[in-house]
């Protein structure tokens, strides 16, 4: 049910002098989500409202919170197919979170209004959804409610998958199993409904079962385990029978079947989906890549000019005090680091060059409008992100770096290999 503080119309006409709010664009169990724009630079956003919470984070349920939990994961993720979150505002009882607007709304409606959509739309669309899941993943992020209303698209139709208020993130005490039961009923994978009576299940396998019954509905327009008796419903999931309708072709029922497959130990990888003919038809190997490849901030809302010299107002902006996404999460190691470096911005960038090539990794330059190189993205042949460097130049021919890791080995390269060669001499890190 929706919180009843939070009404129909926006709760202001302005917040924080920066964000002219709208429309009312839907509303869920915890929160409301409204049409804003950004007045300075007069870009559109989508701004998720909820109640402030009553407790103080930290506190031992604190976690708990889809408004936490959605921060939390988030502030991990940048990339093209998964809702990027701006920044996190609050009020006195309101938390507000900036995200990308998709214009296109969901993609439950698009299948309600059409029903089964076309094959060639099908593979583009689970495509993306492959690329933003498995990103997610590698970020240590499972989401854990995948299904067509969490699912966005944006004006050229594309996707963004959205609303990770069930997210769980990767454990840093080396225990992988999750334990909560979550998730929409006929989304959800037989793992999950075991609850109690498993030891555990794995994020990333419980996301693959919902991607394949994504998959199913996309194909068929019709849930592939559908039952009004909950109970039927799940005896259904368990035995993971389901029937593709006739006009399936063979490899891409094949697939399916391995989605869907009620044994999480046999279920299908992300490895083996990106192999997979029917998902790899017509597509080579710059092309996967392409597709995995996290995003550039070119979707970001721009304060500033990318390539202009920092001024004190940035720098106080820089301020981890400011940060309310930090302020939020807690106890949370980051995954991202900032310095100053007495070296001009065009030599630390070509730094980062010469030691993700050198480990043998690709290396590619983002440029702002005017051509002038602002970030160096390392990561691997497949597009998986190691670490993205954004360098922002300051007078004097200084510099402050940013570096947001990714998942995997990029701890030991940005300690071991990275970090040193920036700041090598001493003096050269600030």
């Amino acid at each position: 049910m929706a919180d009843s503080n939070i009404g129909d119309q926006a709760p202001t006409k302005v917040i924080f002098g920066i964000y002219n709010m709208g429309r009312l664009l839907g509303r869920g169990s915890s929160a409301k989500v409204y049409h804003a724009r950004h007045l300075p630079s007069g870009q559109s956003v989508a701004i998720k409202v909820f109640p402030k919470p009553r407790r103080l984070a930290g506190s031992p349920s604190a976690s708990a919170d889809p408004f936490i939990r959605e921060i939390s994961a988030l502030r991990r993720l940048r990339h093209r197919h998964i809702v990027r979150l701006h920044e996190v505002l609050a009020s006195r009882s309101k938390v507000y979170l900036v995200l990308d607007l998709a214009k296109g709304g969901e993609l439950f409606s698009r299948v309600e209004e059409h029903g089964r959509l076309p094959e060639d739309l099908v593979r583009r669309l689970f495509r993306q959804l492959i690329s933003g899941v498995a990103y997610s993943h590698s970020r240590g992020v499972f989401h854990r409610d995948l299904k067509p209303e969490n699912i966005l698209l944006d004006e050229a139709g594309d996707i963004k998958v959205s609303d990770f208020g069930f997210a769980a993130l990767r454990s840093s005490d080396g225990d992988h199993l999750l334990r909560t039961q979550c998730g929409t009923p006929a989304y959800v994978s037989p793992e999950i409904l075991m609850g109690k009576k498993s030891n555990g299940y794995d994020g990333a396998k419980a996301d693959i079962w919902s991607c394949g019954v994504i998959l199913f509905v996309l194909v068929a327009g019709y849930l592939p385990f559908n039952d009004p008796n909950i109970m039927s419903l799940y005896r259904k999931i368990y035995c993971g029978h389901h029937r593709c309708p006739r006009w399936t072709p063979p490899d891409l029922r094949r697939l399916i079947a391995r989605l869907l497959d009620p044994n999480p130990a046999t279920r299908i990888s992300i490895d083996c989906i990106l192999r997979d003919p029917w998902f790899a038809k017509d597509l080579d190997a710059n092309q996967m890549a392409a597709l995995m490849r996290p995003l550039a901030d070119e979707q970001k809302p721009q304060y500033r000019d990318a390539g202009s010299e920092l001024n004190a107002f940035d720098l106080i902006a820089f301020s981890p005090g400011l940060d309310l996404s930090s302020f939020f999460v807690e106890g949370e190691t980051s995954d991202r680091e900032r310095f100053a470096s007495s070296d001009p911005a065009d030599r630390v960038l070509d730094q980062v060059e010469r030691v993700g090539k050198g480990e043998g990794f690709v290396v590619r330059m983002e440029e702002d409008q005017k051509g002038m190189p602002t970030a160096a993205v390392v990561e691997r042949q497949s597009g998986e992100l190691i670490v993205r460097v954004e360098v922002h130049r300051l007078p004097g021919g200084m510099a402050v770096v940013e570096l947001e890791k990714g998942g995997g080995v990029a701890g030991i390269f940005c300690n071991e290999k990275l970090r040193p060669a920036l700041c090598g001499p001493p003096g050269s890190c600030l």
